[in-house]
Formats: C-alpha cells, structure tokens, sequence
C-alpha cells in the first residue's frame, strides 16, 4: 500500500568522473536534481561538489544531505526516509553512476517498496553497460559478478569457474574492483583465463583519457600491460 502524502525516491546517477561536472548526465536527471532539497549520499562532501557542479540553485550547506554508505547500520536505514514520509521528494545519488547498482543504497530502495513509496529511476551513466556496450562482447547474455576475493587461491578458483560459467552459458562475465587492486586483478586474470578467452579492459569512461580495449588473453600476454592503477575500470570476459 502506498503510503499516504508521501514524497518519492528518485533515483539520481551521477558523473562517472569529476572531469565535465554534468556533462554526461540528460537534461530530465540535471532538471530533477536541481529542484530537491534532500538527499541521501554516500559521502556528503563529494556529493556537494556534484550538485554544484551540476548547477543547483540551492546554497549547498542548507541541503538536507543525509549518508547511506556501507558502514550504515540496518537499524539506520528507516530513518532516512522520514523526510519521504513527511511528503518531500527525497534524491538517492551514488559515488559515482547509476545508484542502487553495486552500492549500498540498493537498501533504501529495498526499504522504500516495503513502504509503498514510489522510487524513480532517473537516466544517467551506467560504467557497467557503457563497458558492455563498448566491449563487442555477448550483450544479450551477461552477469554482473562485483568484487571477486581478495585472496590469491580464492580469487584464481573464482575467476576459472566463471570462465566455465562463460563457456557453458556464452555469457560475457563483467567484473569490478577497488582502483588500488586493479593490477593484481589483472594480472590473476591474464594467468589464469585460456589464452582464446576474449578479455577486455575499459577504464576512464567518460574522461578525456578513456580507453577500452578486447583482446584475446593470449594477445594481452604479448602486449605491454594497461596503466589503470588506482583508474576506476570495469573488466569483462567471454569464453
């Protein structure tokens, strides 16, 4: 049931990279942004210089900014839709992209259809499918598998079963981590995939420094590796 005189969730992505401010984002996501007056954020300084930048009217240090990050505590979580319940519309908005995606508000969305409040997903850059997208791999079937283990052994047997899952099923497997890691992910994946697997790496999306490239693994071998340490990137791969 819905609750009664309540506000709505919108969801709201946000540039993948500070470089451009709102360039990336459309007119109707810019427009909805720049008219609320609260929001729930992972982190509330970054989050200021994302609504400036985006050009909202309001002085910044007045808005009502509340944080969901992973730290949040499920107890937290109703809370931070009293100013729905109180009938304003309330601004869901993520790090970086699309929020609710690989990101903790996915639990205040979970929340607020068990309260009948109606969410509003607003169109903005996904790095997921831009990487997708881009890549010239399976894009009808494909999975989306997070962070793999941060141990070696785990992460090696991760990586093969998922190349079998992407045999079996002709499913491109796409893969993030935290930007510090990326070279040690890279590497567990060019020692541990079969040399035909096609492997992309996309980094950067939507900077001015931008790179996406798929090859097989054994031609990655042979190739001097990509410089993307501490880069936000998003791998993907297909047997």
């Amino acid at each position: 049931m819905k609750a009664a005189l309540a506000g709505r969730l919108i969801l709201l992505p946000t540039p993948l990279v500070e470089e451009g401010g709102g360039n990336t984002l459309p007119e109707v996501t810019l427009g909805a942004l720049r008219t609320l007056g609260h929001f729930v954020v992972e982190n509330a300084k970054t989050a200021r210089r994302v609504l400036k930048a985006c050009g909202h009217p309001g002085p910044l240090q007045s808005i009502a900014m509340a944080v969901l990050d992973e730290h949040t505590r499920e107890g937290d979580l109703p809370a931070l839709l009293e100013p729905l319940r109180q009938g304003h519309d309330v601004g869901l908005m993520s790090e970086a992209g699309c929020p609710a995606v690989a990101d903790p508000g996915a639990r205040l969305v979970r929340l607020a259809h068990a309260e009948g409040i109606q969410v509003v997903p607003m169109p903005g850059p996904s790095a997921l499918l831009l990487a997708l997208m881009a890549s010239g791999l399976e894009g009808q079937r494909f999975a989306f598998q997070g962070y793999l283990p941060v141990d070696a052994g785990a992460r090696r047997s991760r990586i093969q079963q998922l190349e079998q899952r992407s045999r079996r099923e002709r499913e491109t497997q796409i893969l993030i981590e935290t930007p510090y890691r990326n070279e040690a992910l890279w590497t567990a994946l060019l020692e541990t995939l079969q040399p035909g697997t096609l492997l992309c790496a996309a980094f950067d999306l939507t900077a001015a420094a931008e790179t996406v490239r798929t090859a097989p693994v054994a031609t990655w071998r042979n190739a001097p590796a990509p410089s993307f340490a501490r880069r936000p990137s998003v791998f993907l791969f297909l047997a």
